[in-house]
């Protein structure tokens, strides 16, 4: 999986390690990733560390080789890597739109297009009709345009919905199907980030921002990773085996559709 060295990917490869999974964690910071993987080790659990740059096709495609070489196969595949910056609309640079839609989006379909290959060609998983599984971490700001100071990851997250629902389409006659999941606001480093950042530009204290936060989730607390990281399990997991084209909600209430 992608993005699986802080936060909410960590959740989600120490969650499925868990489960059982043998687990791939990547991450464009190597040491972050080999944390990961030696904490599942720890815990019993088998796990390889890569580095992976979502953005560089031939990163996405050495990554899946390797899982080949070591495990023979891909079953599952986690898109979580993502980044944000924050800005008004008007003053947004090129740079800020370049790097969130090529790591966003565009890191989705590079490292999707590399597992899906992979996922066609072999035989379906043990017990299963299914050949593979894609999941792609969007987000609540890929259905809720309104996000203040997030034009661009808006634009970003709503491109991963609409490719999850296009990559469901064409692979499901090769039994791979492929979901999303869309979190609201989850209490990570990338979190603490914008919190600073929204406060500067609404002019009052992180504090505030972060009350705005809870008062906009109906259950009335932040989300943390291992909330969504539950909802990945149970999309790897045969429970969802007639799930595919979906991007489910786990936000608190935050959104509701």
């Amino acid at each position: 999986m992608t993005g699986a060295g802080t936060g909410i990917g960590r959740a989600i490869a120490l969650a499925l390690a868990g489960e059982g999974a043998s687990v791939a964690v990547t991450d464009i910071n190597r040491e972050w990733a080999e944390g990961v993987a030696a904490e599942i080790r720890r815990r019993g659990g088998e796990a390889i560390a890569y580095t992976l740059d979502v953005t560089k096709k031939t990163d996405a495609e050495a990554v899946v080789q390797a899982m080949v070489e070591q495990w023979g196969r891909v079953d599952i595949w986690c898109n979580n890597a993502g980044v944000s910056t924050m800005n008004r609309f008007w003053e947004l640079t090129e740079g800020e739109w370049d790097l969130t839609m090529n790591v966003n989006a565009k890191g989705v379909f590079l490292c999707s297009q590399a597992a899906a290959r992979q996922m066609m060609r072999q035989e379906p998983m043990e017990g299963s009709e299914l050949r593979g599984k894609i999941i792609n971490t969007a987000s609540m700001a890929g259905k809720r345009g309104n996000a203040p100071f997030l034009a661009h990851y808006v634009a970003s997250k709503f491109a991963v919905l609409g490719l999850t629902q296009a990559m469901a389409g064409e692979l499901a006659p090769y039994r791979i199907t492929v979901n999303a999941v869309c979190p609201g606001y989850v209490r990570t480093g990338m979190q603490e980030r914008e919190v600073i950042w929204e406060a500067g530009l609404r002019g009052v204290a992180p504090e505030e921002v972060r009350r705005l936060y809870i008062d906009d989730t109906p259950l009335g607390r932040l989300e943390t990773p291992e909330d969504v990281a539950g909802v990945v399990v149970f999309l790897a997991s045969p429970a969802s085996d007639f799930i595919t084209g979906e991007a489910i909600n786990v936000n608190g209430g935050a959104w509701m559709d």
